[in-house]
């Protein structure tokens, strides 16, 4: 690898893997903050297959105008297998050379960045990552773009669902996405007085689950809420619905929220964290980083290596539900 710093006179943007609200204000910011630095910003669309194909256009300001509010990216994206392969990123490294670009903006999540990481290692493409995924799962940051607004978007749909719940006496089980991270479950827990929350990587407590429906109608209540975090595939709450009927005799509804978690109009939170990334990321590469992370820690808005971010990220989720444990009781 060429580890000499090279002068960036112009970057590419991209977003891969699965798309998450406020992508589009940290391509934003990129391309605004890059072009005040004298800078050529080239979007490239649908994330490393576009980048492979050569679907690659230069950006001005106003391309990025009336965007900041809208969820997705404007850029699409795609999760790119192929990249895996030495001499796919060879063939990329090249592209990027044949278009002059100097230096890329990934954002995206655990494979994006390995990607970007593999490029920078093999090629010394100058790369820096943008955390953007609703799971929140990257180690090395203590937040991610979309987050915010999955959380918000679930807990409206566990609110609406539990007036129906109430008015029926129902006990509803309610999947959340997140199969490598329990974070939006956890939160959702919370923020709607849930009963119970499934973590993704904890066995299932029957008997703990049961016990605390039956507690709660034990002191009059008609309704339960269980936020369930989903697996590697969806559907593990008609899996939990079928053994609390079968075997606890507990009549419960299950409802998977699924990918409307994804969509919708960012947060202002997820349109100001993206926007200080995407400023971040620009300066990054205009002063010659590179192989780092716009990270969030303690509040601050940091550089992260990547490699930092490539690690499997600890959670710690007892203090949340501790909380959910005390305020269902």
């Amino acid at each position: 690898m060429d580890t000499t710093v090279k002068s960036i006179k112009s970057v590419g943007v991209l977003c891969s893997g699965g798309d998450s609200p406020g992508m589009n204000a940290a391509v934003r910011s990129v391309v605004r903050t890059a072009i005040g630095l004298g800078i050529d910003v080239f979007g490239i669309y649908k994330g490393y297959s576009g980048l492979l194909e050569g679907n690659i256009q230069r950006l001005g300001l106003t391309s990025v105008s009336n965007i900041i509010q809208r969820g997705g990216t404007i850029l699409d994206t795609s999760r790119c297998l192929e990249f895996h392969t030495p001499e796919i990123r060879l063939e990329a490294a090249h592209i990027l050379s044949r278009k002059h670009i100097d230096g890329l903006v990934v954002i995206g999540g655990n494979g994006s960045f390995a990607g970007a990481m593999e490029l920078h290692i093999e090629h010394g493409v100058p790369v820096i990552g943008i955390p953007g995924t609703i799971d929140n799962d990257i180690s090395g940051t203590e937040y991610t773009i979309g987050f915010n607004t999955a959380v918000q978007t679930a807990v409206d749909a566990v609110d609406k669902i539990r007036d129906t719940a109430s008015a029926h006496a129902r006990t509803f089980l309610i999947e959340v996405m997140g199969h490598r991270s329990s974070s939006i479950a956890l939160q959702v827990g919370v923020c709607t007085g849930a009963e119970h929350v499934v973590l993704s990587n904890q066995v299932i407590n029957y008997d703990k689950i049961a016990g605390d429906i039956k507690k709660g109608a034990e002191r009059g209540k008609t309704s339960s809420i269980i936020i369930v975090a989903e697996r590697e595939k969806s559907g593990l709450s008609y899996q939990i619905k079928e053994v609390l009927m079968n075997q606890y005799a507990i009549a419960v509804h299950a409802c998977v929220l699924g990918h409307i978690q994804r969509g919708g109009s960012p947060t202002a939170l997820d349109r100001l964290i993206a926007s200080r990334m995407g400023y971040a990321a620009a300066h990054a590469l205009h002063q010659g980083l590179q192989a780092h992370v716009t990270a969030i820690n303690n509040g601050q808005l940091v550089m992260v290596p990547l490699a930092e971010c490539l690690e499997g990220k600890n959670e710690a989720p007892e203090p949340e539900l501790d909380l959910i444990s005390a305020l269902a009781i």
